[in-house]
């Protein structure tokens, strides 16, 4: 497993050029602050004394322009140091989220996995900053500890019997702080995870009067997320009240000895202005509580984002598909998993070249998993899936990514315009063939009504359910591969549209192989084949002519045309894509 530590440090190796800087200046600035008390006294003792001061100012006014100037640079610096971390981590986990697919995600819901990017990158991401800033006053902080041991002994040992209570004091509050800070974060998370979903079905929400019962939902784990809130408020009110009490007794202390020390004569009046700012430096270690919580919530974002980071991606192929492959589809003894229920059971089908197979079933059967199968959005727990005699893990992205493309019921708008939607899985298609794409899929209708036609940015493009489904049958169309999956791709259309977009799009693919996860009678009734499944397995592998004389197949339509959220309608995470 990757620590929340080595994800941060991978980070930092990203950004070592603002790192390194950020770390010189503060150095040099710890440097100029720590030398600019003794120049100080310096300069006071020679005034004090009638000598001359000029070399002693002007060297105060050089470490004064120092630490001015080291300043600016640590401040710009941790800035593009921090920036760049963060960009680093959201990258490293919204790649490694997409390379394990779908599947890989499906522990962490849309809502929870969007704050880890966003917020829990941030935090993680401020770790380094926070580290440089907080070494660098402590490193002052130890510099003016010494300075004090060095003006006289008795000075520094005042001082350091503040330690260990401060030690303590720290300890505890990372103790006590780490676990409140990782729960407030996944609380956080399961609340933003349950608005998403409600969000997106919120049409569903509103037609069925569920508002209330959904806001209870959504909002079940809030009284346990202020729990936490309060119990971190009481962790800082502790400490800060403990270090409130500890500063000013230190303080007392070192002065009242630095006071001693003068009225023996063991220091001079300069050298007892240099107490005072040294003690003021020395304070700096005891009063870190703000950096001590946020390095705790930057430790519990680490942690948070080290869980997607873990996840298994599949490893690449190496082969490509064998070259004017028919597109064969070949599913051997196929058993998938999900928690202590078996979603499919030892499946083996068989798809010919150029076919069109309509899977159905009721909801739960397996379709949308069975779908996800073939392009390998979801890696099978047992068995083997195969194109043209090839397993599919044995294939390059490249080569799989041209050998099967989707359509789904929803599809993601992606790109900028409609036109760079529609040619999103290539971006070489020229015009013509994203017009032509459009044109099979009745799309090109709407598009050129569009304000700017196929140059309409997709923000400014009103869309319904429908037009949005014919945007992905072009799309696919555009992409062209060898096997083409649609999941209920169709089901937004009325059945006039659907009857002539499926007529175009079968005229479009007579040559490829297709899988249709049908909900539709009309669906089923197209297709060359249809694949019944039941609990898991096939039961049934015929024409649709031959299947409907059963009449539980039929009866499989009337519960499986329920609209969109009911009980009936089958729902698969795995092969809808994000909207």
């Amino acid at each position: 497993m990757t620590s929340p530590q080595r994800l941060v440090w991978d980070a930092t190796a990203r950004t070592r050029g603002w790192f390194v800087l950020a770390s010189v200046t503060a150095v040099l600035g710890s440097a100029g602050t720590l030398a600019f008390p003794w120049a100080m006294a310096r300069a006071l003792d020679a005034v004090v004394a009638r000598r001359a001061a000029g070399g002693p100012v002007l060297l105060c006014a050089a470490l004064l322009a120092l630490v001015v100037a080291t300043g600016a640079l640590q401040t710009l610096a941790n800035g593009g140091y921090g920036s760049g971390t963060v960009a680093a981590l959201r990258r490293s986990l919204a790649r490694r989220a997409l390379d394990a697919g779908v599947p890989g995600t499906a522990g962490f819901p849309a809502g929870d996995l969007a704050g880890r990017l966003s917020a829990g990158c941030a935090q993680a991401g401020s770790a380094g900053v926070t580290l440089v800033t907080a070494s660098t006053a402590v490193l002052t902080s130890l510099g003016g500890v010494v300075a004090l041991w060095l003006l006289d002994w008795r000075i520094g040992l005042c001082f350091s019997l503040g330690v260990p209570p401060l030690v303590l004091i720290a300890r505890s509050f990372m103790n006590r702080g780490s676990g409140l800070f990782l729960r407030y974060q996944e609380t956080q998370g399961r609340i933003s995870a349950l608005l998403l979903e409600a969000l997106g079905g919120a049409r569903t929400i509103g037609a069925s009067g569920t508002a209330a019962a959904e806001t209870r939902r959504i909002l079940e784990p809030l009284p346990e997320l202020s729990r936490t809130g309060h119990r971190v408020w009481a962790l800082q009110r502790d400490t800060g009240w403990q270090v409130g009490l500890l500063i000013p007794a230190v303080e007392v202390l070192v002065l009242g000895a630095g006071g001693l020390a003068l009225l023996h004569g063991d220091i001079s009046a300069g050298e007892l202005a240099a107490v005072v700012a040294y003690t003021a430096l020395a304070m700096a270690a005891l009063d870190q509580l703000d950096a001590l919580f946020a390095l705790g919530m930057s430790a519990a974002g680490a942690r948070r984002v080290a869980e997607v980071v873990d996840q298994p991606v599949p490893a690449p192929g190496t082969r490509v598909r064998p070259a004017g492959g028919p597109g064969t589809v070949t599913l051997s003894g196929v058993t998938v998993r999900s928690g202590n229920r078996l979603v499919l059971d030892s499946v083996d089908l068989l798809v010919p070249a150029g076919t069109a197979l309509a899977v159905v079933g009721r909801s739960g059967a397996g379709k949308s998993t069975l779908a996800a199968l073939i392009g390998r959005l979801r890696e099978p727990d047992a068995g083997l899936v195969a194109i043209d005699g090839v397993p599919l893990p044995e294939l390059t992205p490249q080569a799989l990514g041209a050998a099967v493309g989707y359509a789904f019921e929803r599809p993601a708008l992606l790109g900028t315009t409609v036109a760079g939607m529609i040619a999103f899985a290539r971006p070489d298609a020229s015009r013509e063939e994203v017009g032509a794409a459009a044109g099979a899929a009745r799309a090109d209708d709407f598009i050129t009504r569009l304000p700017r036609g196929y140059d309409t940015p997709l923000t400014d493009a009103p869309l319904s359910g429908g037009e949005v489904q014919r945007l992905g049958l072009a799309r696919a169309l555009v992409h062209d591969p060898a096997v083409v999956v649609l999941d209920d791709a169709l089901s937004s259309l009325d059945t006039a549209t659907e009857a002539r977009v499926g007529s175009a799009l079968a005229s479009a693919w007579s040559d490829r192989t297709r899988v249709l996860i049908a909900h539709r009678v009309s669906t089923a009734a197209r297709a060359d084949l249809v694949a019944w499944l039941e609990d898991g397995r096939v039961r049934a592998l015929g024409t649709h002519a031959d299947l409907w004389q059963r009449d539980d197949y039929r009866a499989l339509f009337a519960a499986d045309t329920a609209p969109e959220g009911a009980p009936g309608h089958d729902t698969h995470p795995h092969t809808q894509e994000p909207v």
